[in-house]
C-alpha cells in the first residue's frame, strides 16, 4: 500500500460518525467536505438517475444512497482515496482492453460486448453477435424444424446470468421455452427434460473451456435423453457456447452451431456474449439488443463521470464505508419484484467471486476486509423471514432495496401499491427505529439502506442494472487494490474431487468416513 493510500484510509478512519437521524435532521458544517445538507437537500445530493432513450422510449433508474452514512466529508475522503488508488487510470485500462487481470495476463472485455471498448474488441463482438443473431433467427423461423424448447446447460456465470434474464424478461411470454440447468444433481436435468418435448427441443451447452465436468456430464445425459426418445441425431440439436470452439468440434458439434466468445470475457461477465444465446431465444433478438443498449448507457456514465457523481463509484464508497470502516461482514439485497427473484443469487457470484480475495493485485496480503458476504431474497417474503435480524439483531447489515415503479402484472393495482409501500417503509423503519419501554419492542434505528428504483423491468433496464453492479464491483476492487477477474478459490475443491474420482488418495479421517458412509471408494 502506498503512503498516499495509507494516508487516505487513516483520514477516513478518523472522520466523525454522525447517525442517519443527525444527517437528516439539521444542516451542519461538513468541514473540508463542505456544508452538510439536511432533509430534502441531502436526498438531492445522494439521489441520482441514469437515463437512456429519448421521447416515448426514455427510461432510467433512480439510485438513492441518502439513507447511508455517506456525507460530504466521507465523499471527499473517498474521492481522495480513489485518486490515490489510480481509479481513473484503471478504469481507462479496463475500458481500453488493456491487461487488468494480472494473474492470468488478460484483458476483461465484457464492456466491448456492449460497444464500449477498444476498436478491435468492439468489432470482434459485433461480428460474433451477428453470427449469434443469424442462428437465433434461423431457429425461430423454422430452419431447424419446429423448436419449442431449449435446455441451456452451464454452471456459474454460464447459467446464473441467463437464468436471471430469462426469469426477468420472459416470465409471461417466451419465443422459446427455456430451461436453465446448472446443478450436477440429476434431479435438475430430469425436471427440465420432463417439461420438454424431445421432438421439439434443442440443447445449448455453455462452457468456456468445454471441459467443465458438471456441464459436460449434464450435456451427455441430455444427448442420451434425446436419443432414447427417438431423436436420430442428438448432436444435430446442440448449440455450443464457448471460448474453445475446437473442443466443441471434437465433442461433436457442427461448427455452424458453435457460437464463440473471447477468452477475455470472464464467466460472470459473459451474459452479453454468446452466453446470452438462451436470452435471445426466449425474448427475441430485439430485446437482447435492448439489454445491451441499457448496459451501454451505464458504461458511458461510468466512463465519463468523475468522483462522487459516478454512481457505481459512489456505491463502492458506501460499500467500503460499511465493510472497512464500520466492520460490516454482510450486505443484504432485497428485490421487491418477483421478476428479479434471481438477482441476489446473481450478485453473490458477481461480487463474492470477484472480490472475495485475500491478496492484492501485486500479490501482497490484503491489509483489511475485502468483499462482504452478499445475501438476500425477495420482498415481501423476506420481511417475514429475515427482517427481524435486520431491525433488532446485534449486527449492522447495510441493505439494498430494488423495486420498479411499473408493475409486472395485470392484477388490481393494489398488489403493486402494497409491494412498493412495504419496500419504502422498510428503509424508513431501518433508519428511524422506534424507542419503547418494552425492550423487546425497541428498534435501535440508524441502520443503513440504499434504494434502486427502476422505471420498469424491461430489457434495457435489466442490462443497466447488471452493468451498474459490474462497475460497482470493479470500483470496489480498485479501492481495495485487488484483482476482481480471477477466481482461484474455486479450484482446490474441484482438484480434491478429481482425486476422489481417480482413487488411491488418502484424506482426513472425517472425509474418509463420509466417503465410506456414502459408498464412495476413494
Amino acid at each position: 500500500m502506498s503512503d498516499a493510500i495509507s494516508t487516505a484510509w487513516k483520514h477516513l478512519e478518523n472522520l466523525p460518525r454522525p447517525t442517519l437521524g443527525e444527517l437528516f435532521s439539521a444542516a451542519r458544517d461538513g468541514g473540508e467536505g463542505g456544508d452538510e445538507p439536511a432533509g430534502a437537500d441531502r436526498v438531492s445530493m445522494l439521489s441520482d438517475r441514469i437515463e437512456w432513450g429519448e421521447g416515448a422510449t426514455a427510461a432510467g433508474i433512480l439510485f438513492d444512497w441518502s439513507k447511508t452514512h455517506l456525507d460530504n466529508a466521507y465523499l471527499a475522503g473517498f474521492e481522495t482515496l480513489a485518486e490515490a488508488c489510480g481509479f481513473a487510470n484503471k478504469r481507462e485500462a479496463l475500458l481500453g482492453g488493456e491487461t487488468v487481470n494480472v494473474t492470468e495476463g488478460r484483458a476483461a472485455t465484457h464492456t466491448a460486448q456492449r460497444g464500449v471498448g477498444s476498436e478491435s474488441d468492439v468489432e470482434e463482438a459485433a461480428a460474433l453477435h451477428q453470427r449469434m443473431r443469424m442462428l437465433v433467427e434461423a431457429i425461430h423461423s423454422g430452419t431447424f424444424g419446429e423448436i419449442n424448447h431449449l435446455i441451456h446447460i452451464g454452471i456459474g456465470g454460464s447459467a446464473l446470468g441467463p437464468a436471471l434474464a430469462v426469469r426477468a424478461l420472459a416470465y409471461d411470454f417466451a419465443e422459446t421455452d427455456v430451461h436453465v440447468v446448472s446443478n450436477i444433481d440429476g434431479v435438475a436435468l430430469e425436471t427440465a427434460c420432463a417439461a420438454c418435448d424431445p421432438a421439439t427441443t434443442m440443447i445449448a451447452v455453455a462452457s468456456k473451456t468445454f471441459t467443465t465436468i458438471e456441464t459436460m456430464t449434464n450435456a451427455q445425459s441430455a444427448l442420451a435423453w434425446l436419443r432414447d426418445n427417438g431423436v436420430s441425431d442428438p448432436h444435430g440439436r446442440v448449440v455450443a457456447l464457448t471460448a474453445s470452439p475446437e473442443k466443441a468440434v471434437e465433442w461433436g458439434v457442427d461448427e455452424t452451431r458453435i457460437l464463440p466468445f473471447p477468452e477475455s470475457v470472464g464467466g460472470r461477465y459473459s451474459l452479453w456474449s454468446s452466453i446470452g444465446f438462451p436470452v435471445a431465444m426466449a425474448t427475441g433478438w430485439q430485446d437482447f439488443e435492448a439489454m445491451l443498449a441499457g448496459a451501454q448507457a451505464v458504461d458511458m456514465h461510468f466512463a465519463e463521470t468523475e468522483g462522487r457523481d459516478n454512481l457505481p463509484l459512489r456505491a463502492a464508497f458506501a460499500d467500503q464505508l460499511y465493510t472497512r470502516l464500520r466492520g460490516c461482514q454482510t450486505r443484504g439485497v432485497f428485490a421487491y419484484d418477483e421478476r428479479l427473484a434471481l438477482f441476489p443469487s446473481y450478485l453473490q457470484q458477481l461480487e463474492m467471486e470477484s472480490n472475495g480475495k485475500r491478496v492484492t493485485a501485486d500479490m501482497k496480503p490484503a491489509d483489511g476486509p475485502t468483499a462482504p458476504i452478499t445475501w438476500g431474497g425477495v420482498g415481501t417474503d423476506a420481511q417475514h423471514a429475515v427482517f427481524q435480524l435486520l431491525h433488532q439483531g446485534t449486527v449492522e447489515v447495510p441493505v439494498d432495496f430494488i423495486a420498479s415503479v411499473a408493475p409486472g402484472d395485470m392484477l388490481d393495482p393494489a398488489h403493486h401499491r402494497i409491494l412498493l409501500m412495504n419496500c419504502f417503509a422498510q428503509g424508513a423503519a431501518l433508519m428511524a427505529g422506534k424507542e419503547g419501554e418494552d425492550p423487546a419492542r425497541n428498534y435501535p434505528g440508524d441502520r443503513p439502506s440504499a434504494t434502486i428504483l427502476c422505471d420498469d423491468i424491461d430489457p434495457a433496464t435489466l442490462g443497466a442494472l447488471i452493468a451498474f453492479h459490474e462497475h460497482r464491483t470493479f470500483a470496489n476492487a480498485v479501492l481495495m487494490g485487488i484483482n476482481p477477474f480471477d477466481q482461484f478459490g474455486v479450484e482446490l475443491g474441484k482438484q480434491i474431487a478429481n482425486k476422489i474420482e481417480k482413487g488411491g488418495e488418502s484424506f482426513d479421517a472425517s472425509t474418509e468416513a463420509l466417503l465410506s458412509a456414502a459408498g464412495i471408494n476413494a
